[in-house]
């Protein structure tokens, strides 16, 4: 199993008594329905139901992991902090952690000795479809993996395949709602828990189905231009490129747009080259049938 070390991730911890509540009033993820041996999507939104900040979530004794980039995860805490209250939870980065991305497997390697930190786990990422068998690893299993150039790059060619986005590298925090970046397929949303954040313009783009953006896979004959890099479709723009893989890459884009260029016959092209996209094959959402009027998060 090639096990991925990543350096650019950090942990926060949320524990004590009021965790879940608290947690629950104010993220994207449903916890009462996170499982013991997963890590979950999730995001803390602006009002307006941008992305502030996105994560893996997952269960540690007496509270939850928030898995996060590195470059926010001080922003993150003080946030977090912010609408803590009187809440009883305690807010804190684990120092010196270790995160790792593992993959390959027919089954879930063991967990980290019993002795270790109460921080290491190995857990499945459910951003990947089972089949993918995609781990995450904190702690002492961590520390084996490999954070090389070509390491790292194996990693990006898995989200990428797989189309699992994450911030920095796909999008811009506060400029993406969550069905943008698929988190309503990944289980990042949870549809029928109370209110959140952001809850308003989210369940309101469900119920309508106005979610125009979206991430798919694009793939070329000859290597792709540089993540940022606009997607157009007879000469307008309709999205960019994200984490970008030899051939293949992460696009947001607008499907509506895809859809009329490809019922026009005209080409999709990143800088000259020209794409195909596609849709990840374990999301539940097509096309749509016909273009519809600009709705929230459109480009």
């Amino acid at each position: 199993m090639p096990i991925v070390r990543l350096p650019d991730r950090t942990l926060v911890l949320v524990t004590g008594e009021e965790a879940e509540h608290f947690l629950q009033n104010i993220l994207t993820t449903d916890l009462s329905g996170l499982a013991d041996d997963e890590a979950r999507a999730g995001a803390l939104l602006t009002p307006q139901g941008k992305i502030l900040f996105d994560f893996l979530i997952s269960k540690v004794p007496g509270g939850y992991r928030l898995d996060c980039r590195s470059d926010v995860a001080a922003d993150f805490v003080r946030r977090l902090t912010l609408y803590k209250l009187r809440a009883k939870v305690a807010i804190a980065v684990e120092e010196q952690a270790l995160v790792a991305a593992g993959w390959d497997v027919d089954s879930a390697p063991s967990d980290a000795d019993s002795t270790a930190s109460h921080t290491d786990s190995v857990l499945r990422d459910a951003r990947f479809p089972a089949a993918a068998r995609v781990f995450r690893i904190y702690g002492a299993g961590a520390s084996a993996g490999d954070d090389s150039a070509q390491a790292l790059a194996a990693w990006a060619a898995l989200r990428v395949a797989n189309g699992v986005a994450e911030s920095g590298s796909d999008y811009a925090l506060g400029d993406a709602f969550p069905h943008d970046v698929l988190l309503d397929q990944t289980g990042g949303v949870g549809f029928r828990k109370g209110c959140y954040i952001g809850q308003e313009v989210v369940s309101r783009m469900q119920h309508r189905g106005t979610a125009r953006r979206r991430v798919l896979i694009a793939t070329a004959e000859t290597p792709l231009p540089a993540p940022g890099t606009t997607v157009e479709a007879n000469g307008r723009v309709i999205g960019a490129l994200g984490t970008v893989s030899g051939r293949q890459a992460l696009g947001i884009v607008r499907i509506d747009r895809v859809k009329e260029a490809l019922d026009a016959g005209q080409s999709i092209t990143a800088a000259g080259t020209a794409l195909t996209l596609s849709i990840p094959a374990w999301a539940g959402f097509t096309f749509p049938e016909t273009s519809a009027e600009p709705a929230a998060g459109d480009a």
